[in-house]
């Protein structure tokens, strides 16, 4: 499982980015990390692999530090984590040597199913083949804890559907998912739990299958602690 144990991240002098939460996500489960733009979601993740020192409080992956399990654990992210001057076929011969798991099979078919120039340089890929690359990559790595902080900018939406059905078709039970993004609707069916940030606190822990009995939908309860309200614009366009 994954703890977080009253976890405080800070940027600067600010109150910016998590304040003292606490949370425990479950092996085999997929989550949802979902909110606004400057929800604190990016920081969520990235302290969940070990990426961002902590101000206060701990993170535990089955117990241990998440940096001491790296090889357990692929991060997905729109910054993208290539190299540029390689290409898809130099870049996986890379990984397959440093992950001891990793999938060279898996790999060659991700790349031939998202239509990859494998001995194309990186450099010369769209954003959306280069966010595709990504998610080649990351799950190639046979990771116990996938973390994506959102995969699916710069695909259009028959990118997306197919992304998520591969995904929903070759999920191992082992397999713990923490996935961002702003197409809730997507990923709504595909998701056991969603965590709703605002403002760097938790505020909600929901299950999609919860909400649909309630007969209400995860972008709903988003929009609800977010105070929107449906009559704004009204008063712009009279």
């Amino acid at each position: 499982m994954i703890e977080y144990k009253n976890v405080k991240k800070y940027y600067g002098t600010k109150a910016l980015g998590l304040m003292d939460e606490s949370a425990v996500i479950n092996s085999g489960e997929v989550v949802g990390i979902l909110g606004e733009n400057g929800s604190g979601k990016s920081t969520f993740l990235k302290i969940t692999i070990g990426l961002l020192e902590l101000t206060s409080g701990q993170v535990l992956v089955d117990g241990r530090n998440p940096r001491d399990i790296y090889d357990r654990m692929a991060f997905i992210t729109h910054e993208g984590s290539y190299f540029p001057f390689m290409t898809p076929y130099r870049y996986g011969e890379f990984l397959c040597s440093y992950f001891k798991k990793f999938s060279w099979e898996r790999y060659r078919k991700l790349i031939s199913f998202f239509e990859l120039e494998p001995n194309d340089r990186i450099k010369t890929f769209s954003y959306g083949q280069k966010a595709k690359l990504e998610i080649c990559a990351g799950f190639s790595k046979m990771a116990e804890y996938i973390i994506m902080d959102e995969p699916f900018l710069g695909e259009d939406i028959i990118a997306r559907k197919d992304f998520i059905k591969l995904m929903a078709a070759s999920i191992r039970e082992d397999e713990t998912i923490l996935i961002s993004t702003h197409h809730i609707d997507e990923i709504e069916n595909f998701i056991d739990r969603a965590l709703v940030l605002k403002n760097g606190r938790i505020k909600a822990d929901v299950c999609p299958d919860d909400l649909k009995i309630q007969g209400k939908t995860l972008s709903q309860v988003i929009m609800e602690l977010a105070g929107y309200k449906e009559s704004k614009y009204r008063g712009i366009l009279e």
